[in-house]
């Protein structure tokens, strides 16, 4: 009978434990994430005069020390025709967020943008297309086969190589 009750009393401890490492502060988190994108796609993305890249450009913030929230600094989004526009906005802690960046309507030279935006996601879908190409490629070189093919020594079929 005490070893029951010792067994209980264990198991309750135990339970209690478990309890309470459930009421632990989970650490929050320090920064924030945003992913800038434009339309019409394809403007340059500038933070502080600095240039990020073509959209999308995704930055993480850091959030000063005991913050809840996160100021992104203004960014200016530029595309080819010379058009601007101009964002900025607060992120709450553990973001990640979109915005997107609009040309404004009364900018000149939309044709100009327009097509800049078709060669930039023609850029991307080719890029987007060579890393399938790339990971499959890569699941090939993995694949039983290929081993073999390595630990024999034999002559590699192409999609080993």
């Amino acid at each position: 009978m005490k070893t029951l009750n010792a067994a209980r009393q264990l198991v309750g401890m135990g339970l209690v434990g478990l309890a309470l490492a459930g009421c632990a502060e989970i650490p929050k988190s320090t920064d924030a994430m945003l992913t800038y994108e434009s339309t019409p796609a394809g403007a340059t993305i500038f933070e502080g005069g600095q240039s990020l890249g073509a959209a999308p450009v995704t930055r993480t913030y850091k959030l000063a020390p005991n913050a809840a929230t996160a100021q992104t600094p203004d960014v200016t989004a530029v595309w080819p025709s010379g058009a601007r526009a101009q964002y900025f906005t607060v992120l709450p802690a553990g973001a990640d967020r979109v915005a997107t960046i609009a040309r404004p309507a009364s900018a000149p030279n939309l044709e100009m943008d327009l097509e800049n935006a078709k060669r930039a996601d023609a850029a991307k879908t080719r890029e987007t297309q060579r890393q399938k190409e790339d990971t499959a490629r890569e699941i090939a070189r993995n694949s039983a086969r290929c081993k073999e093919q390595q630990t024999k020594a034999m002559v590699a079929i192409s999609d080993c190589s």
